[in-house]
């Protein structure tokens, strides 16, 4: 079976990454700060921008913008993840037998998720979804106590009150969001 995705040059996406076999190596501040250099590291050299994003133990949550003209964000990603690999260096603890016999290195699903947004309603739906986040997943009360969130960003530009999402009454329909 052949694998397809959806492709719009310039349009923005939704995308959830998730390490191999959910393993929480995105629980460090030196991890995380890997992973944020690997995303400066790549949006420099291939433009892109990140209208929200999280950092979960296990996983990310993103919605990025394509330059006009260009639809690549498998070789973005691609970029993103073998960057994170080399400067992670804790290879041992995640090698899978499988894997390392075909020079991979087991710290990345071999995919991602990706969704296409449709229209602003669409757009905000998934970006109330990556900021609360952590609260579903029961890592904190409330958006900002997550650290590894634009949440914050958004708070700044007057986008969110400082406690949205706090008491626990966002409902967002069910199919927003892909873990």
């Amino acid at each position: 079976m052949r694998y397809r995705r959806s492709i719009a040059k310039g349009s923005t996406y939704f995308f959830t990454l998730v390490t191999f076999e959910r393993k929480k190596i995105l629980s460090t501040d030196d991890n995380v700060a890997i992973i944020r250099e690997a995303f400066a590291h790549v949006a420099k050299r291939r433009p892109f921008a990140t209208e929200a994003a999280i950092i979960m133990p296990d996983h990310i949550h993103c919605i990025w913008t394509m330059p006009e003209g260009d639809a690549d964000f498998s070789t973005r990603w691609r970029l993103i993840k073998s960057r994170f690999t080399r400067g992670f260096g804790r290879y041992g603890e995640y090698n899978n037998p499988s894997r390392v016999k075909k020079g991979e290195r087991a710290v990345w699903q071999r995919r991602f998720w990706e969704h296409m947004i449709q229209n602003e309603k669409d757009f905000q739906n998934h970006v109330d979804y990556i900021h609360y986040n952590p609260v579903k997943h029961g890592l904190a009360k409330s958006p900002k106590d997550w650290p590894y969130s634009s949440f914050h960003r958004y708070v700044k530009d007057g986008i969110y009150p400082l406690d949205w999402g706090g008491k626990g009454d966002i409902e967002l329909p069910p199919e927003i969001g892909r873990e």
